[in-house]
């Protein structure tokens, strides 16, 4: 992968994780999580990834969104389970990062039941264009991540 002298890029790779229930409705009729709920974890995942860095606080002009995402669904989640997102941060760039997510079951030991790739913009409020991280902006970030310098 080609690094861009603007790219924030850790040295080092960090990992934030959430745990939560899978709840009943989340179900599809074989009684699997539905695929499209997958895409729900994943996305509680960074908005409260993105909460502890303070990003997309009520009243700052830094929002977040989506750019990309996929995801292998490698096997079904059943219910009563408590899922775990584990994303790890892959590159932080000028204004977007990219990350992986697995998705476990907590107390399973078979491995993710699917993975994850998503890229993630940081907007301005005002203009709904890209804005670059401010250094502090991606000091935090990095913290959220676990990430330390090597």
């Amino acid at each position: 992968m080609e690094q861009h002298a603007n790219e924030l890029t850790p040295r080092a790779v960090g990992s934030f994780r959430l745990e939560m229930p899978v709840r009943w409705g989340d179900l599809d009729a074989l009684n699997h999580v539905n695929n499209t709920v997958y895409f729900r974890y994943m996305e509680e995942a960074r908005v409260q990834c993105f909460k502890s860095a303070l990003i997309g606080e009520p009243g700052s002009d830094r929002d977040f969104v989506l750019a990309h995402t996929s995801c292998d669904f490698l096997r079904p989640i059943l219910w009563p389970a408590t899922v775990r997102v584990d994303m790890r941060l892959l590159r932080l760039g000028r204004s977007s990062l990219e990350t992986e997510a697995e998705i476990h079951v907590v107390g399973d030991d078979g491995g993710p039941c699917a993975r994850a790739r998503n890229v993630i913009v940081g907007v301005s409020m005002q203009t709904g264009r890209s804005a670059p991280w401010t250094p502090e902006e991606a000091e935090r970030l990095n913290r959220a991540f676990g990430v330390r310098e090597a």
